[in-house]
């Protein structure tokens, strides 16, 4: 008898079937201390066109730069109504919206400070494994010197940042390009995990 690998699998069609009751918008009630935002944009396959069918999760720190997680034993505040995670998905024009507070820095390698970022993880269609990318914030403290974003090529860094949204405020903008140009940024930056 031989035993032969399985192939592997996409994330398929039915993706938000076992998902949907767990999406979470909302990653900070309004008793939460910090500065609250929401971040939207649109997520575009490599043809430019919208992913109808993605899947968008989130994980950051709160406004002291603590997780909400057992394991971040740090002495910082953490408040109840503070989840740090969420995770939404896209609708038929590729659109994702989220609301939370602006995280605080926390601990990088060597010591350092990491600059207000959120982590990102995107599954979709035609994927073989999920992807991780980051988001940051335009001017935050501690960009210039982020031992993550030092990593980036200066020309694409600006894939990482969101972007304010005219006319509202308190809302960020920031794309989700799989591949080639789409979304006006320029194909996203993802990392390796």
């Amino acid at each position: 008898m031989s035993l032969q690998m399985t192939a592997s699998q996409t994330v398929g069609p039915y993706l938000h079937i076992g998902t949907d009751w767990l999406t979470i918008p909302n990653l900070a009630d309004g008793k939460v201390g910090g500065e609250r935002i929401t971040i939207e944009g649109r997520m575009f396959d490599g043809n430019g066109s919208p992913v109808p069918d993605g899947l968008v999760e989130i994980w950051q720190a709160n406004a002291h730069g603590k997780y909400a997680h057992p394991d971040d034993t740090r002495d910082l505040p953490l408040e109840s109504g503070f989840r740090g995670f969420g995770r939404v998905p896209t609708d038929g024009n590729g659109f994702f919206r989220f609301t939370t507070i602006k995280p605080g820095r926390v601990p990088g390698p060597g010591g350092s400070l990491q600059a207000p970022h959120i982590a990102v993880t995107i599954f979709a269609r035609g994927l073989l494994k999920h992807l991780v990318s980051r988001i940051y914030f335009p001017g935050a403290e501690g960009n210039a010197d982020d031992p993550v974003l030092a990593m980036v090529p200066a020309e694409r860094r600006g894939t990482l940042i969101a972007r304010p949204v005219a006319g509202k405020a308190g809302v960020l903008e920031w794309n989700i390009a799989m591949q080639g140009e789409a979304g006006g940024q320029g194909e996203t930056v993802f990392f390796d995990v």
